[in-house]
């Protein structure tokens, strides 16, 4: 200030004051010519001083200068701070609009207004300064930052569209003003919420990357540190830049949601218990909480992006929130309304949501059912208008596409669960007591809520004619429909509050609604012969302008009548009713009584959204659904009306032979889908089958790979037997030396050959059993064939049972017979160990020692092998007695195919064990043989060695030959 004084003082030194122009004159030379900085940066602080008072003057005269200053002294953020606050002065309104405020001038206002997007345009003319702008808003120092973020932000305001459109093409345009969310000085952050709600305005490609900027997080955040609703302005702020970001925006909704930032919402509708005393910015804040809520949730937005959003809300406990300040005590009412209007659109059209809004009780004693509390705050004309709306707009929503809920509404005015006691009130009595009650605005919510209950549901529409009133004491009861046709046709007659053209608009919405596509109920209609006159004479008759709507949908309901006739009332079949039009009416006039509706600037209000809101009740007139079904019959009643009587047969025609068509393809559709089911179970039998006869393979598998592993055994047990007694030869010579009997050898040989000839025996039967087992597997796998195959198979399993039992027992006999010839061989080895021990020399001490100690291993081999043979025939007793009873068995369920098939594989299974047996015996028999042999070559008596493991190598004819040989 010192600098202006200067400067204004050397003026008025030689002459008179000088003017602010001519100052800012000066001012601005000395910006432009100064070599020296701070006489540059005095000039534009003297500027800055001025800019308020002189803003034309300055704005026209410096803004070249300021921008010169912008460009060439960065290095110096004083004087940057100064240009850019004086710039903000020239650019921005707000400080003419607070002195505005006095002087009340619209003029004056205009004028600054364009003053400010004049001076808008020319800083904006060069899109370089907007670009030097953004680089600014990168610097940290607080005094150049953030009078940059207030320039940016009163250029967006004045000229939005253009300045976003830069910042759009300007490399990191909007990455750098996100910074400034992130910045720790709250007054930057903040008036950064602020220039990003202008940035976002009405351009949805900022607005998706703004998001992808991570500004849902970030603003979350913001609200969370603030306190959430009981934060200040700057939850507000945050919550205005967040529907930017997401109101008509599907790719942001969508980002929001699969961000899981719908759960965050929640600790936002945390309410007390205690209620009372909200502050005003509490109040709006909360308010536009819950318009976040309904942006996300629209029904303009589309169907399956918002059905996510629903059942994300439910999953999270946002409903459930939302409901608990439905039904908390000492709510604001402008809350509270739209608390509703916010739970109506939550719950729209998902049938997750209205079954729980269903289940929601208020807490009074005995709790109701929060539908029941809501309508009867609908139909008390003391509750605030706008209340009274939202809980309508919450019915339908509850109703919307919900024939469940429509069938529990319905349900209460039927006569077979209306509650005698009178202790409790339903939504059908409300609903009743609405419609005939002396409030205009009650008829009308009434109407309309129970018409809602109807829609594009036929089967309610014919149980709804079941209701009947009781309208007097000592009268009989009246049917709701009749009931609804008398007090339209007495409206005149009755006092009502209110506009008595909304009363008789609600009921015919009403009757048109239940009497649209539900014959029965039209033939219900016609049967009162005063139904028909009363509309003709409605229609006919000149009246008023008001009066032109009730016309219009009187024609409406009549056209309804004579489109829906199933002409089973001789005197009001479609015919006669169109010559009735034609005769009273005309049917040009009857169509241009028709047209008054959709003509009707009420009905195009109606028309745009689903959300009843009406400036005031006398505006209350139409609803959106009905609407549509306007636009629906218009044109089909117009069509039926000028159709002659052949037309009419011919349709009807039409009509009949389109059923019959479609009982033809319904009929085979039936058909296919039994087809269907039989194919789908057949499908199953066969996986099942396929799944068994799987099973039933690897079976067998198994099995041939046991015998094949038994049989290696076998073979490496004769291998290791050869080794054995090639290893014991050497001792031959010593026993030849003995002096033993010739007899006793001989004795010995003619044992070793029975031996032989029963191993021989034993093996032939194995090779029977083989046989056996494979005819048995051959039986099993042809016993699904034929039934007569299955009886073949059962009978060759009986025959080859009966062998089994047979050989088991010969085995038996030959076991003990071999067991009694082994306790003589033992008896006889006793005595040739005693003439061994008398006849042996001293020289051969040693030698007659070993050969004790392999007597005694010999002996005591034995016994164990006579244990064992024990076992084994007691083992085959027992398995001789299980194979009768599975013969006994097998007799009995010989008739059953799959009875026979598990039998047979049990007889498979039992012969395998046998067969395993007889591998044992014969192994037993061959180290008996082995033992025999050596005990011959022991005692010095030759015997002929045979290669014993080309014999295991080569099978059992291999030992055939040896037999012979030996023989």
């Amino acid at each position: 200030m010192n600098f202006l004084r200067g400067v204004m003082g050397g003026q008025s030194a030689g002459g008179a004051q000088p003017s602010g122009a001519e100052t800012i004159q000066k001012l601005c030379d000395r910006v432009a010519s100064s070599t020296l900085l701070d006489d540059r940066r005095d000039a534009v602080r003297a500027l800055k001083s001025l800019s308020k008072k002189y803003r034309l003057e300055v704005g026209f005269q410096a803004m070249e200068h300021l921008i010169n200053v912008l460009q060439t002294d960065r290095s110096d953020s004083e004087i940057i701070g100064y240009a850019l606050d004086t710039l903000y002065n020239i650019v921005s309104n707000d400080l003419e609009e607070e002195e505005q405020d006095d002087l009340e001038e619209e003029n004056s206002q205009k004028q600054v207004d364009d003053l400010g997007r004049q001076f808008t345009e020319i800083f904006i003319k060069q899109q370089e300064n907007v670009t030097l702008l953004l680089t600014f808003l990168e610097e940290f120092d607080f005094h150049v930052r953030w009078p940059g973020v207030k320039l940016l932000t009163s250029l967006l305001k004045q000229q939005g569209s253009q300045v976003q459109q830069i910042i759009l093409v300007s490399p990191m345009g909007v990455s750098r003003l996100m910074d400034l969310l992130a910045d720790s000085r709250e007054v930057i952050r903040n008036d950064g919420v602020l220039l990003l709600q202008q940035l976002t305005k009405s351009n949805a490609a900022i607005q998706k990357i703004v998001a992808f900027e991570n500004a849902f997080e970030r603003l979350l955040d913001i609200v969370t540190d603030e306190g959430n609703s009981d934060g200040g302005i700057v939850v507000e702020d945050c919550l205005l830049l967040l529907q930017n970001l997401l109101k008509n925006n599907n790719s942001n909704q969508n980002f929001f949601k699969e961000g899981s930032y719908i759960q965050r919402m929640k600790p936002w509708f945390e309410v007390g218990d205690d209620n009372s005393g909200w502050s005003a910015q509490k109040v709006t804040n909360l308010h536009l909480m819950l318009q976040l809520v309904r942006v996300l949730v629209s029904p303009t937005n589309p169907p399956g992006a918002t059905s996510s959003c629903q059942k994300t809300m439910f999953h999270c406990g946002l409903l459930q929130q939302l409901c608990t300040i439905l039904m908390a005590t000492g709510v604001p009412a402008d809350i509270l309304t739209e608390t509703i209007n916010t739970v109506s659109e939550v719950i729209r059209g998902c049938q997750i949501n209205q079954d729980y809004f269903a289940s929601v009780n208020a807490p009074s004693n005995p709790p109701r059912p929060a539908i029941v509390v809501l309508l009867m705050s609908m139909v008390n004309e003391r509750q605030p208008f706008v209340l009274r709306c939202a809980v309508l707009y919450c019915f339908q929503c509850y109703l919307y596409k919900n024939q469940k809920g429509q069938g529990e509404i319905v349900s209460t005015l039927l006569p077979s669960t209306i509650d005698a006691t009178g202790n409790s009130v339903s939504a059908g009595q409300l609903l009743c007591g609405g419609l005939f009650s002396t409030d205009s605005v009650s008829n009308w919510c009434a109407a309309v809520a129970l018409a809602h209950a109807l829609q594009e549901n036929a089967t309610l529409k014919e149980q709804l004619l079941r209701v009947q009133l009781a309208t007097s004491i000592g009268n009989p009861p009246v049917s709701l429909l009749q009931q609804c046709t008398n007090i339209l046709s007495q409206g005149d007659k009755i006092d009502r509050r209110g506009s008595k053209v909304q009363t008789r608009v609600g009921l015919l919405m009403l009757l048109c609604t239940w009497l649209s596509d539900c014959p029965i109920a039209v033939t219900h209609f016609l049967h009162n012969s005063a139904n028909i006159p009363f509309l003709t004479g409605q229609i006919a008759e000149n009246l008023g302008e008001e009066e032109q709507l009730v016309q219009g949908l009187c024609a409406l309901l009549l056209g309804i009548c004579i489109y829906y006739n199933d002409n089973s009332l001789e005197n009001c079949r479609k015919e006669k009713l169109k010559q009735l039009i034609e005769k009273r009416i005309g049917k040009e006039n009857f169509i241009e009584k028709l047209g008054f509706i959709s003509k009707h600037e009420l009905y195009s209000r109606a028309a745009q959204k689903p959300q009843p809101s009406f400036s005031s009740p006398d505006h209350m007139m139409f609803d959106h659904e009905f609407t549509k079904l306007v636009k629906e019959l218009e044109g089909i009643i117009t069509k039926a009306i000028y159709k002659s009587s052949e037309e009419d047969k011919q349709e009807e025609e039409v009509k009949k032979s389109l059923e019959q068509h479609d009982n033809i393809v319904t009929h085979y559709k039936k058909v296919i889908r039994e087809q269907d089911q039989q194919l789908e179970e057949l499908k199953q039998k066969v996986n099942t089958l396929k799944s068994q006869n799987e099973q039933l393979q690897t079976a067998v598998t198994q099995q041939m790979s046991q015998i094949q592993q038994h049989k290696d055994q076998y073979n490496l047990l004769k291998v290791q037997l050869g080794k054995d007694n090639q290893h014991h030869s050497s001792h031959s010579d010593m026993l030849q030396m003995n002096g033993i009997q010739p007899e006793e050898i001989s004795k010995l040989r003619h044992e070793i050959e029975e031996l032989k000839n029963e191993h021989e025996a034993l093996q032939g039967q194995l090779k029977e059993k083989d046989s056996v087992i494979e005819n048995m597997k051959s039986l099993q796998s042809e016993t699904g064939t034929t039934e007569q195959s299955s009886q073949i198979a059962a009978s060759a399993g009986l025959e080859q049972a009966n062998e089994v039992c047979r050989e088991l027992e010969a085995l038996r006999i030959q076991i003990q017979s071999q067991s009694s010839d082994i306790s003589k061989l033992q008896s006889e080895k006793q005595e040739l160990l005693q003439q061994m021990n008398t006849a042996s020399v001293p020289a051969l001490g040693n030698s007659s020692a070993i050969t004790a100690a392999k007597n005694s291993e010999l002996e005591g081999r034995l016994l164990q092998e006579i244990k064992e043979l024990k076992s084994e025939v007691k083992a085959l007793s027992e398995e001789k007695t299980l194979l009768k009873q599975h013969l006994d068995s097998i007799n009995s369920t010989v008739a059953v195919l799959q009875d026979e098939k598990s039998k047979l594989h049990q007889e498979v299974t039992e012969s395998k064990k046998e067969q395993d047996d007889l591998l044992v015996l014969l192994a037993d028999q061959d180290q008996k043989i082995l033992a025999l042999k050596n005990k011959l070559k022991e005692l010095g008596e030759p015997v002929e060695d045979e290669d014993d493991t080309e014999s295991g190598d080569q099978g059992d004819e291999d030992e055939d030959e040896d037999g012979e040989e030996e023989d």
